[in-house]
């Protein structure tokens, strides 16, 4: 997804450790293509493709989709895995740097829905309710990713390892000897960075315009967008979020990004056991 990935680990011998990183990095090329809104031939592009029609999908994407929509239900659509419209007219305003113009924003936002995005589990299928919708899960599938690599290299024998891909870092096991895995988090309140400081079986991300963003007219524009305006996000808050899978932390992060800090304590209580931290930057 346009990011390079890193994994951690301890292992008892070499040949151990790289066996259970070529199958982790395989897991996360076959996502990758399966997920990535960039790859024209990609499972979501394809999916995205279709209108009105039940259309059967993967394991995998069913299931980011579903995480997906209800961080979009609880957040109220903060967070929406349709957004791409609304992304496609941002990326452009970056390499540009130039506004979208007022209309092609509202053509955008038009196409624009979480609720008609429709799942049928019995049949594991998907269905857009309006033509020319696009699907955007940069929010949410990179978590998946890299916990589906944590998966693989869990069940090749190194539970003891962390993997990481642009903010977003999931590990299991402690390393050897100690408490946990010790995340630093820029602009955390203490009791999150003690937690991230000791992190085991959990995923941390972050969210913010640090990176990806676009100055115009002395305004900071983040790569973030408020699915609900069609405007990218132009606070300065930095979010991190704990929770105990990456999905979950990665579209928590979006969510809070857009509603602000404060959102985020409402959007967190139908998370249980997920923390936020959200601070300017």
């Amino acid at each position: 997804m346009g990011m390079p990935v890193r994994v951690v680990l301890y292992a008892a011998e070499p040949a151990l450790a790289e066996r259970a990183v070529r199958a982790a990095f395989a897991r996360v090329a076959e996502l990758d293509a399966m997920l990535s809104d960039y790859r024209i031939d990609s499972e979501l592009n394809r999916l995205a493709a279709t209108s009105g029609v039940w259309t059967p999908v993967s394991a995998d994407l069913f299931a980011v989709l579903k995480r997906a929509l209800e961080i979009a239900e609880a957040s109220g659509g903060a967070f929406d895995p349709t957004v791409g419209p609304l992304t496609s007219l941002w990326r452009e305003a970056r390499k540009t740097r130039k506004l979208p113009e007022a209309r092609d924003i509202d053509d955008a936002r038009a196409r624009v829905s979480w609720r008609d995005l429709k799942l049928d589990a019995a049949k594991r299928a998907a269905r857009l309710e309006r033509a020319r919708m696009r699907l955007d899960l940069g929010g949410i599938a990179k978590g998946y990713i890299i916990q589906e690599a944590l998966t693989v290299l869990i069940a090749h024998g190194t539970p003891q390892a962390l993997v990481e891909a642009g903010g977003d870092i999931v590990v299991g096991e402690a390393p050897p000897g100690e408490p946990g895995w010790r995340i630093a988090v820029t602009h955390a309140d203490a009791s999150f960075d003690g937690r991230a400081a000791a992190l085991t079986r959990a995923a941390l991300s972050t969210s913010g315009a640090t990176v990806q963003f676009v100055e115009i007219n002395g305004v900071r524009y983040s790569h973030v967008v408020d699915p609900r305006t069609g405007l990218a996000v132009t606070h300065d808050l930095v979010v991190s979020v704990i929770a105990a899978d990456a999905a979950t932390a990665d579209g928590l992060a979006t969510a809070v990004g857009v509603l602000g800090a404060s959102g985020a304590a409402k959007l967190l209580a139908a998370f249980p056991g997920a923390t936020v931290s959200a601070k300017p930057h």
